[in-house]
């Protein structure tokens, strides 16, 4: 027996019961870091959690500008180097696909699918990464990529599926106003990657 009146065997008891709680509690701290860390690497495989879409979409009459005619040969050719991941490409492709499935389910004609707004679709994009805005990097307005065939254009970030921005386009009223339209008669759609970053922009043409 201690002075205090407890036995050796009530002492190991103790320490051992101690050296439990702490063991528990040591296991349960590691646990909780390794999930958090977990949770964090998924994260940042799949890029940002929530998209996001330009405050308003844009779109312009045939008469607007109409004596006015620049093409940005430059920045089409430049955006053309940039390459594209299969899965991106196959969105944009996809995203054009449940465009038109909306627009016939109301009765309007489908968008077709236009290479020269594509290219316009493509120096957005990729302008986008570094400002999110329908004016342009070098303060110009979104249309003079090309305009002689851009009347309309979407924007949106982070989205990483033709579904999900589909459906935030759908879901503004403006961005489904350009989608709606009956008078446009064309589309593209364009993916810049950066990182795990997808920037979109579709353009739309009459």
């Amino acid at each position: 027996m201690y002075g205090g009146g407890i036995s050796i065997g009530d002492a190991d008891n103790r320490k051992k019961a101690f050296m439990r709680k702490t063991a528990k509690k040591t296991l349960k701290k590691t646990l909780v870091i390794s999930l958090l860390t977990a949770a964090m690497l998924v994260c940042e495989s799949c890029g940002k959690a929530n998209g996001a879409l330009d405050k308003e979409a844009v779109s312009r009459s045939k008469d607007d500008h109409a004596d006015y005619h620049v093409i940005d040969d430059e920045a089409i050719a430049l955006a053309g180097q940039t390459g594209t991941s299969t899965d991106a490409a196959n969105a944009a492709v996809a995203a054009a696909s449940l465009v038109n499935s909306q627009r016939q389910a109301a009765g309007l004609a489908a968008l077709v699918w236009n290479d020269g707004l594509t290219q316009a679709a493509q120096v957005r994009a990729q302008e986008c990464s570094t400002s999110f805005s329908h004016t342009r990097p070098d303060g110009n307005d979104w249309w003079t990529v090309n305009s002689d065939i851009m009347y309309g254009e979407n924007l949106a970030e982070y989205y990483n599926s033709a579904d999900a921005v589909v459906a935030a386009w759908l879901a503004s009223p403006t961005h489904k106003a350009n989608i709606m339209n009956g008078g446009y008669a064309s589309t593209g759609i364009a993916i810049f990657q950066n990182g795990n970053d997808w920037y979109w922009a579709q353009e739309f043409g009459y």
